[in-house]
């Protein structure tokens, strides 16, 4: 099968989909398949362009049997949704000229129509090819939320471009089955909307010891350190992780350590200062090979969502955390799909969004615990090993583009 592939980030990009991405195209080509991933130069998360990324449209490269076309972006300040939007523009319009000469019996294309309208309506819907359409966020239900999208000929343009791409795709895989109720109201059947969950590299990221290069580099080798390792976003809410911090502050060996960049970096450091904390360390995104040792540095994990988030997104930092060995508390709404999957997997504690009094007591129960902690993280590492391996993502991905392919058949007749 020839297989084109758009809409997310790539390695050595380090947008949270890089890996997910990068993985399901090396593992689609283990299983035979020929693959082109139309993807963006590497610029998250700040949003400049490498100078190696420079001076041209397209770059070409081989990634073990992938073919990886780059489609060149300007420089933006990613923190101002004006040049954010120029970025996604340029990115569609590249992908769209990248893919037309391209051979492809079927399409995986992510979400959301930000990234993939165009490429979506030219390279699926015109050529009349088969598509299996990746919905991570609903949209623009995300974007009202996080009030990014505050007027209605925005939000009914994002509504447009995002059920065209719905309605023309032959399958759209969910990660969660919140995403349901949204998804319907944009008109699309419960038939076409298959559950899947995603995948983590169980071989690069495995339980490490405590004490380690990055721990020891950082000095944190003799603290009770609670991590936040990812984009530091809008949409997470880490402000009450740092209000979390100032009622800890009485605890000389509890370290909270975020690791990362994003929207939110400046505004953190700024409300840490306000609040005179000492117990707090930021620290930039680490390379990909060091994500084991930056993971097990962590006594406790945290993935946090704004209230009213939970229920649409499943963070595909939890993948990595479980498979890490390590275990997490979850700051999201009670009873949303992030918070059913710890409670399934066994591997963490979750406690409502925007509460540092019932965050702040739950990281000193487990660090009183430590027993509960080693439990949690082993059943953590089982889970990602049974679940979310990179092979059973690359075979499931496989199933639904063959699916895709036989329904495009059978309209045909």
């Amino acid at each position: 099968m020839r297989i084109l592939i758009f809409g997310g980030h790539y390695e050595p990009d380090l947008g949270p989909s890089a890996p997910i991405f990068t993985m399901l195209c090396r593992n689609l080509v283990k299983l035979g398949h020929q693959v082109t991933m139309l993807t963006m130069v590497p610029h998250y998360p700040s949003g400049r362009v490498p100078p190696e990324y420079r001076g041209k449209w397209f770059w070409k490269d081989d990634d073990q049997g992938v073919q990886v076309i780059r489609i060149n972006l300007p420089s933006v300040d990613r923190a101002k949704l004006p040049q954010r939007m120029l970025q996604y523009l340029a990115y569609q319009v590249g992908v769209t000229l990248a893919g037309w000469s391209k051979p492809y019996d079927a399409v995986f294309a992510g979400s959301s129509a930000l990234n993939s309208w165009l490429p979506f309506q030219t390279l699926v819907t015109l050529r009349n090819k088969p598509a299996v359409y990746g919905v991570y966020d609903v949209y623009p239900s995300v974007g009202i939320k996080l009030g990014i999208f505050r007027h209605k000929p925005v939000i009914a343009l994002m509504t447009a471009l995002e059920r065209s791409c719905l309605n023309n795709a032959a399958l759209v895989r969910i990660i969660s089955d919140s995403f349901r109720p949204d998804l319907r109201e944009m008109g699309v059947p419960d038939e076409k909307m298959v559950r899947g969950y995603d995948w983590v590299d169980t071989s690069l990221i495995r339980p490490l010891p405590r004490q380690n290069g990055f721990s020891r580099e950082h000095n944190l080798d003799n603290q009770f350190v609670v991590m936040y390792a990812g984009n530091l976003g809008l949409s997470q809410g880490l402000e009450h992780i740092v209000a979390a911090a100032e009622l800890l502050k009485g605890n000389d060996d509890i370290r909270f350590v975020f690791v990362g960049d994003g929207a939110s970096r400046q505004m953190l450091l700024e409300e840490t200062a306000r609040r005179g904390l000492q117990n707090v360390t930021f620290l930039p995104f680490q390379p990909r090979e060091r994500l084991s040792e930056v993971l097990a540095t962590a006594d406790v994990s945290l993935v946090s969502l704004q209230r009213g988030m939970g229920s649409g997104s499943l963070p595909s930092k939890m993948y990595s955390i479980f498979a890490s060995g390590r275990p997490m508390i979850l700051c999201v709404d009670e009873h949303s799909d992030p918070w059913n999957l710890v409670e399934q997997a066994g591997a963490g504690l979750c406690v409502p969004p925007e509460n540092p009094a019932a965050l702040s007591a739950t990281i000193l129960y487990l660090k009183n615990t430590p027993h509960l902690c080693r439990e949690f993280g082993e059943k953590g590492r089982r889970w990602a090993e049974k679940r979310h391996s990179p092979e059973a993502g690359a075979r499931e991905i496989e199933s639904l583009l063959l699916r895709a392919i036989a329904l495009k058949e059978k309209s045909k007749r």
